[in-house]
């Protein structure tokens, strides 16, 4: 772990950074990050820092400091907790004790505070994990949105928990309640959109909560403390940073985490579950990895599908759960679907994230990234298969050129691992139900995407597909919105399902109500 920069070689750093970054968000680094929220308070640490750098630069240019935030200790994050399960106070504390309206109003006032910090955060998103822009800006509004949707959600949820059910000698109601202590955990794709999509629901619904950032996009919430800190009672929102290892262990092995709401690995998730002594208890809600395949049909109309399949395959360089990540073609147009769908490829803008357009950025996990890509194209390579577009898998710095591979077989890793960037695999199919076993082989199962033009066909594989996956698209990309639908995963991709109102409902429990009736 890397400690922060004096303040002498943080103005020397930034000066560098001035070079390269947009006269209009000169000032906003690099940022010193000392406070953290405990307990209603932002209290000022006084040990180690983290430091940050930004993935934004080429080989010749100065990496980017962006500043540090508080290396937190297990001694810290016990401290957190106890804020934490004191505010819950085993369901007897004022916030899982108050209305569904007053949790409401507050939740709608830190979208309001939020709002107001809006340029900070998207700027923050931007310099830390190389989202481009419109992507942030994007990422930003979209969880606004969320809240917006989420809070009219739980007002109608609660109306309907109003309703009382008759039966033979009962009157009955069924209300939504709190779970306990949530621990939310996001990914650093979506650092603020994806865990959000945890953290609201799980604070609607009166449960406290204990956020931890990801590795990547720590800076974004800096300013956010302080909404945090005025719009929920003490202990309610809570936020540990620093190594996991050293942090959410001592949260876990306590057993006073009532729920772990997490975002990332499979493996990760596997590892913080384990270490909860009474994992029986343990509500857990989990995002994990995927490898969502495309299955293009012979029939597929090839210039339309490629408008779907180039961005649901590169949009972010590929670093989302949701990108098709293996495409599966019909031997017949193969390997033209190849040739245009690298033709396509080399027309993409890249650059720095906040240029006009662009579309490849700088991967935020830099150099050990870029080296697990080249190793799994080299694999392929050795193996058969060519790189269809010029200068596919070069790197500069942090920016990896996307590499379309043909033609992919069994026998590469690229074929079965989870290369969450800019890598595309392009497998010939002779029959559709070869990428139909593959999915039923995989241990994933987010989603699929089905392209042709035969009606019967397409209801066909979808209704087989159905069972292997949460979403079939059809001559769509993958994708998670609208955030009204259900959004879930089969196997090693998901356990429980977020949408507005279905995570409200995984964040709760549904209490009866009866009433004896006298005749």
């Amino acid at each position: 772990m890397e400690t922060a920069l004096s303040q002498p070689e943080a103005r020397s750093n930034q000066l560098k950074i001035n070079e390269v970054l947009p006269q209009e968000i000169h000032g906003l680094l690099p940022v010193e990050q000392r406070s953290y929220l405990v307990n209603g308070a932002l209290k000022q640490w006084e040990g180690r820092q983290e430091a940050v750098w930004s993935p934004v630069h080429t080989a010749s240019e100065v990496k980017p400091y962006l500043g540090s935030y508080p290396a937190l200790d297990a001694k810290a994050a016990t401290e957190i907790l106890d804020a934490a399960v004191t505010a819950y106070d085993r369901g007897l504390g004022s916030w899982p004790q108050s209305t569904a309206f007053d949790r409401v109003q507050a939740v709608m006032k830190f979208a309001a505070a939020m709002v107001a910090v809006r340029e900070t955060v998207v700027e923050r998103l931007v310099w830390e994990i190389g989202k481009s822009q419109a992507d942030a800006e994007k990422e930003f509004d979209r969880t606004v949105q969320y809240i917006r949707d989420s809070c009219e959600a739980l007002l109608s949820l609660n109306a309907e928990s109003r309703q009382t059910q008759e039966f033979p000698g009962l009157s009955v109601t069924v209300d939504q309640t709190p779970l306990g202590v949530t621990l939310c955990m996001g990914p650093f794709n979506y650092p603020l959109n994806e865990t959000f999509t945890t953290l609201i629901p799980a604070l609607l619904m009166g449960n406290t909560a204990i956020l931890k950032p990801a590795r990547y996009g720590v800076l974004l919430l800096e300013p956010l403390q302080e909404a945090f800190k005025e719009c929920f009672p003490p202990g309610v929102v809570n936020i540990v940073y620093g190594d996991g290892k050293e942090v959410i262990s001592p949260l876990m092995q306590s057993g006073k985490i009532d729920v772990l709401a997490f975002i990332g690995s499979e493996t990760v998730a596997d590892i913080i579950s384990a270490q909860h002594p009474a994992q029986h208890r343990l509500t857990r809600v989990l995002g994990l990895g995927a490898k969502n395949p495309a299955l293009i049909l012979e029939d597929a109309d090839l210039e339309s599908t490629l408008q779907k399949t180039v961005p649901g395959s590169l949009s972010f360089n590929g670093q989302r759960c949701t990108a098709l990540k293996i495409h599966f073609v019909s031997t017949a147009i193969a390997e033209e679907y190849a040739v245009r769908f690298a033709a396509a490829v080399e027309k993409l803008p890249q650059g720095k994230p906040w240029e006009q357009d662009v579309v490849i950025t700088p991967l935020a996990e830099g150099e050990q990234k870029i080296s697990f890509l080249q190793d799994l194209v080299a694999d392929a390579v050795a193996k058969g298969a060519r790189i269809m577009n010029a200068d596919g898998g070069t790197a500069d710095g942090n920016l990896f050129t996307p590499v379309v591979l043909f033609p992919v077989t069994s026998a590469m890793r690229i074929y079965h691992e989870e290369q969450f960037g800019p890598i595309v695999p392009i497998v010939p199919m002779q029959n559709p139900d070869e990428a139909v076993q593959y999915l039923a082989d995989s241990p994933f199962g987010q989603q699929v995407s089905v392209f042709g033009r035969d009606t019967t066909e397409l209801t066909q594989q979808a209704k087989k597909l159905s069972l292997l996956v949460g979403r079939v698209n059809i001559n769509d990309e993958c994708k998670r919105g609208p955030d009204v639908l259900p959004f879930s995963g089969r196997k090693s991709s998901a356990l429980g399902t977020l949408s507005v109102v279905d995570a409200l409902k995984a964040f709760s429990l549904p209490t009866v109500i009866a009433r004896g009736t006298v005749s």
